[in-house]
């Protein structure tokens, strides 16, 4: 059985994760109002990754970057890159509690994903809870009426690879230095915002824009390091109830920044998202304990 400390752990680091990830989209969303995505995504990753390569090179951890060629690390990154593409697209014109929401599902989806691939057992009630945390999706996008675009689309292609993500994080050698993880993270990121503004007509960005990146790729960085913490370290039917944190902090920062008021239907969707999230890894949790017996 995990320990305390360890649940505890994992749990601050999910709330640090979601709390920084969220400052950072925030100025990320704001600068898009004067730079095209890749500039955004560029600058942002190359603050980011000089941060992590001065941190790097100064414990020494260089020295074992031969351990990034391992298999999961691809395949997190592959994650890592779509995610940030495809949440990026949406985050920048969609309202920023509304984005969040729909991606809180992630969590039902691992569960989904692990009972399909994994052949992790879940039960009726499980699959019972994943089909109305969809529910409480659609609710929150609406398609079909005056309020669905496109937009929710992405936000929910995002929220797969961010499960891909996730998955494959919790399979990585339990000997991987966190911080290198981050890194190549951070400059894949990097040279995926060059390739995303080749079709783009990039703008000097002024200092009030440099020094918002220059934030967001701080944020980004601690986010990096934290949801890494998270994923490694406490139970999964524990510590991932504390990833819809996020969605308080969306609603709040929407409210300050854009004056974003969430309606009934979208209070409504997260609520059952979050209800639904939290029976399914406290079920997970029961079983746990009882020994797998329900």
């Amino acid at each position: 059985m995990t320990s305390f400390r360890e649940n505890l752990r994992g749990i601050l680091a999910m709330v640090a994760a979601n709390l920084t990830f969220l400052l950072n989209d925030t100025q990320v969303k704001i600068a898009g109002d004067r730079l095209p995505i890749g500039e955004i995504v560029f600058f942002r990753g190359l603050f980011a990754s000089i941060l992590l390569g001065v941190i790097i090179f100064s414990l020494g951890l260089h020295r074992y970057v031969h351990l990034l060629l391992h298999g999961t690390i691809v395949w997190r990154t592959i994650g890592e890159i779509c995610a940030t593409i495809l949440f990026l697209a949406a985050l920048l014109h969609m309202p920023i509690a509304e984005i969040t929401t729909i991606i809180q599902v992630t969590p039902l989806m691992t569960t989904a994903v692990g009972a399909i691939f994994l052949a992790e057992k879940v039960g009726w009630r499980r699959w019972t809870a994943i089909v109305v945390g969809f529910l409480g999706v659609l609710i929150v996008v609406r398609p079909g009426v005056g309020g669905f675009s496109h937009l929710a689309l992405l936000a929910l292609g995002a929220m797969f690879f961010v499960t891909l993500r996730d998955m494959v994080t919790r399979v990585m050698p339990t000997g991987m230095p966190t911080l290198l993880v981050a890194g190549l993270t951070s400059v894949v990121i990097t040279i995926t915002g060059v390739g995303i503004g080749l079709g783009e007509d990039w703008i000097v960005p002024d200092p009030t824009t440099l020094a918002l990146l220059f934030g967001a790729g701080v944020l980004i960085t601690v986010g990096y390091y934290a949801a890494i913490i998270a994923m490694r370290h406490g139970d999964v039917a524990v510590v991932a109830p504390f990833r819809y944190t996020v969605i308080v902090f969306a609603i709040i920062v929407g409210y300050l920044v854009w004056g974003d008021v969430p309606d009934l239907p979208m209070l409504a969707g997260t609520a059952i998202i979050i209800a639904t999230g939290i029976y399914t890894f406290y079920r997970e949790r029961r079983l746990a304990l009882s020994g797998g017996r329900p």
